[in-house]
């Protein structure tokens, strides 16, 4: 008889879980995967990444119709009209496709789905809906959950003061929507619902919009949200929200003080944050703590200070993101069967899917300037062939490298498909390259991506094109 149920259990079947119970099967170690959702791929695929991109994309083809933006193009359309409940509804057509694909993966691989919360009894078992399962390793995936606002309730059924998860299913567009948070989730859903004609307001207690990204995109990016409708109130913090009936007042004040203000919104959105998702899991029981922001503290290999239980993703330190938490899937699996998983948390590319998209991996040039001198390169959107040919050029591509080996440190770009673009510079950093590997590398014409090469070229102040 074996001594354990399974060689590896994962608790949490986000991109983190699910990856990581897929590699560990697929190393052939007999694994189970506890989910308590009724469908796989945790927030990021049912209620996060997925449906959002799927409204984000939606939005943009509606606004492209409905605001004459065609018609530059010879394009005229007249009449255009959203179905609203149409379009939420092909989102859950994709979230749908993508979750049961998940399923799929786990009966293809072998992976038992054990469906319902794990709670754990010792380092190696848990209790599911009231059955105790043994493992030899388990691996905590649970990721994270919505930082709630002190003095703000979240009511997603009412429709009036949501969290992230209920802007995505708001049953009529709203005249005011007020986004209390300009962080990229806070920017994406009002990108989503000023497209579809509301009015949004964002208020940022922090002095810019985007906390933690490189400065020259952050005062991009308020130029181009501000140039799209949105009002920005940074420096500005929010002392409560009151609701009567369908509609919502917000009392702010100036972060370093001074006059109230009162702002009417048909719906406020509270995008502060997520925090890591550890309550319920019973650490206590196997003498597992949590530092002061509730993440797990993990070894290089991912392995917490319990022989054993293994922890990835949104509730380990490091950017909260779904392929960090992925990569990380992939690394512990192989760790846990013998192999070398190895993830480099210095380039981990991050992305805003607004339009344009906004994206950086690698150090700030401010974090860069704290470390040693710099040199650096930029190459304007505007002075690209391809964003001039499709005649959307706002935002430049950015290269920091280090002065004296001139190697990369971080590439930060804001451009329609900066998304696409940056995994370019992410898999140049993985290698060490220069900026002169970059600018001496070949790149098609007319493409986005040449204004990587310009920037590069930049950094040793020859750019071709401007």
């Amino acid at each position: 008889m074996a001594e354990f149920d399974y060689d590896v259990l994962v608790i949490g079947a986000g991109p983190g879980g699910y990856v990581a119970a897929i590699r560990a099967a697929q190393l052939g170690l007999k694994t189970a995967c506890a989910e308590s959702r009724e469908t796989l791929g945790g927030t990021c695929l049912n209620v996060g990444c997925i449906p959002s991109k799927a409204l984000l994309h939606a939005s943009e083809k509606y606004e492209e119709v409905s605001g004459d933006l065609l018609a530059k193009y010879g394009v005229t359309v007249k009449g255009a009209e959203l179905d609203l409940g149409v379009m939420l509804g092909e989102k859950e057509k994709v979230v749908a496709g993508l979750t049961g694909g998940i399923e799929f993966l786990f009966k293809k691989n072998k992976v038992d789905w054990l469906k319902g919360h794990a709670t754990f009894k010792d380092a190696h078992s848990v209790e599911v809906t009231g059955k105790t399962v043994t493992a030899k390793n388990i691996i905590i995936a649970t990721g994270s959950s919505v930082t709630p606002l002190p003095g703000v309730e979240i009511d997603n059924g009412k429709g009036v003061v949501v969290d992230s998860t209920g802007a995505l299913s708001l049953t009529k567009v709203p005249g005011h929507l007020v986004v209390i948070g300009g962080g990229v989730i806070g920017l994406e859903l009002g990108s989503v619902w000023r497209r579809l004609g509301a009015k949004v307001t964002v208020v940022e207690y922090l002095d810019q919009i985007l906390p933690g990204m490189d400065g020259d995109v952050r005062k991009e990016a308020s130029k181009l949200f501000t140039k799209q409708g949105f009002d920005i109130k940074t420096g500005t913090k929010v002392t409560g929200v009151e609701v009567k009936g369908d509609k919502a007042t917000v009392s702010v004040e100036p972060a370093a003080g001074g006059a109230a203000e009162a702002i009417e919104a048909d719906v406020v959105l509270v995008a502060i944050g997520r925090k890591p998702n550890t309550d319920g899991l019973g650490l206590d029981a196997i003498g597992l703590s949590v530092n002061q922001r509730g993440q797990i503290e993990t070894d290089h290999d991912f392995a917490t200070a319990v022989q054993g239980v293994w922890a990835i993703g949104d509730v380990v330190p490091g950017p909260m993101l779904a392929h960090k938490a992925e990569d990380e899937g992939v690394a512990v699996a192989e760790n846990i069967a013998g192999l070398t998983g190895i993830v480099n948390h210095d380039v981990i590319p991050a992305v805003v899917y607004t339009h344009p998209e906004i994206a950086s991996v690698g150090l700030t040039e401010e974090a860069a300037k704290e470390k040693g001198k710099v040199k650096v390169g930029k190459f304007l959107m505007l002075a690209n062939s391809r964003a001039k040919a499709n005649d959307d050029t706002d935002g430049f591509v950015k290269i920091i490298a280090d002065a004296d080996t001139d190697r990369v440190l971080g590439v930060h770009i804001v451009a329609s498909v900066a998304g696409t673009m940056i995994a370019q510079a992410a898999q140049a950093m993985e290698f060490g390259a220069t900026s002169e590997d970059i600018a001496y590398t070949c790149h098609a014409h007319p493409t986005h991506s040449e204004a990587v090469k310009e920037a590069a070229m930049a950094v040793k102040g020859k750019p071709i094109h401007m």
